[in-house]
Formats: structure tokens, sequence, C-alpha cells
């Protein structure tokens, strides 16, 4: 049994009790795989990365309200449905910077680069408050 309203998804699901720490099921809402292809189908149009005239800052000041509204409305319950759309920024963040700083063209270079750009703004991008694994570990 499952609906799909305003954009969420609603179904059982195993939650944890916060005073006995059971795990049990029940029915919540989640972002709804409809949505998620639609802001992904959003994201993809963005093409950013085409953006390439555009530097990191510009970047992030177009990107973070929008990726922030969608954090506000979605991420309200079970956010980590939301966690392939956040990741799929970073693919293209990582597609942006690849094209936009041709020194980034092999893999070494451009993981220390991104490694170094997370630790020294980590708040750059709205979306990595919520990803621990938004740099490179590798």
């Amino acid at each position: 049994i499952s609906f799909t309203f305003l954009g969420y998804a609603f179904r059982p699901r195993e939650s944890k009790s916060g005073k006995t720490g059971n795990i049990f099921t029940s029915f919540q809402p989640a972002m709804s795989p409809v949505a998620l292809k639609s802001k992904s189908r959003e994201l993809r149009r963005w093409r950013i990365h085409r953006r390439t005239s555009m530097d990191l800052r510009e970047l992030a000041n177009w990107i973070n309200p929008i990726v922030r509204g969608w954090m506000n409305y979605y991420g309200k319950f079970n956010r980590s449905e939301m966690y392939r759309l956040l990741e799929r920024i970073n693919t293209y963040l990582m597609r942006w910077a690849r094209k936009k700083y041709k020194r980034l063209r092999t893999w070494k270079r451009f993981k220390a680069w991104w490694r170094g750009l997370t630790e020294r703004e980590p708040e750059l991008f709205a979306h990595w408050a919520w990803m621990r694994a938004y740099r490179w570990t590798g």
C-alpha cells in the first residue's frame, strides 16, 4: 500500500523508536520517485558542465537557493531518499571543474583539487551540509 501526494511517497518504512531503540514498521513519507526523476531532469537541463564561463562562487550562488529549497521541502522526512539527487549534483560539479580547469584532466590532480576544495570550503554548496561523502576518500 502506497500513494503519492505533493511530491511525497507515503508507504511503509522501517523506523527506530527514539525511546527504546526498537525497529518497527510505520507509514512514513519520503521524496517520491516521480519527484526525484523530475528534479533530476531539471538538474540535467541546467547543463552545469557547460557553464565554464562562471566561476565556483557564481555557480554556488546560482545553484544554492534552488537546492536549498529542495532540501527544505523534501528533506523534512527521510532525507536519505534525496541523497542520490545530491550526489548527482556533485557529479555535475565535478564534470564542470574538469572542463573549466584543463589541468584537472588527470584523475590524480582532480581528486587532490576536489579534496582541497571540500576541506577549504565545506559550506560552499548547500547540499554538502547533508552529505558525508562529498569528499573523495580514495
